[in-house]
């Protein structure tokens, strides 16, 4: 695919999931949550997570932030829902090694979905921890089950 292609999709599909955030709200039912900050850029999450026989049946998030985090946590929400919580951890991993720059299997970035498109914010350190802190707020509930 094309630079400008990239750039294109990149784009369209950062700014589908911040305009129209899938999973965003509350979640009165859930099993943990947690908050972080993102204190670089004024970030904020709230993420709930619902675990049910060892498998995320349902996640929720609120909290403000930039177009990159806010996309990235409805990004995340698509992924990990229905994965059991070992596979959650693995597909955390692999986004966290793709922001960062590093090579993941042709495997995980299809796991990843419309997140993988994120892959490229490892170009601009400065955002790396926006488009991680909703999977950073994932890890650490999950690694409390």
């Amino acid at each position: 695919m094309g630079l400008s292609k990239l750039n294109y999709l990149y784009r369209t599909l950062v700014l589908a999931h911040a305009s129209h955030p899938h999973h965003q709200g509350k979640l009165p039912d859930a099993t943990a949550q947690t908050t972080l900050h993102n204190p670089t850029c004024g970030d904020t999450i709230n993420l709930a997570v619902r675990i049910d026989d060892d498998k995320i049946s349902d996640l929720k998030f609120t909290g403000s932030g930039c177009t990159i985090s806010q996309a990235s946590a409805s990004m995340m929400g698509d992924v990990l829902i229905g994965k059991s919580v070992s596979d959650a951890q693995q597909l955390i991993q692999a986004f966290s090694n793709l922001v960062i720059g590093q090579k993941i299997s042709a495997q995980a970035q299809e796991q990843l979905q419309d997140a993988a498109i994120l892959g490229s914010v490892a170009q601009f350190p400065a955002r790396i921890k926006c488009a991680a802190l909703a999977w950073h707020a994932a890890q650490a509930i999950l690694k409390e089950n």
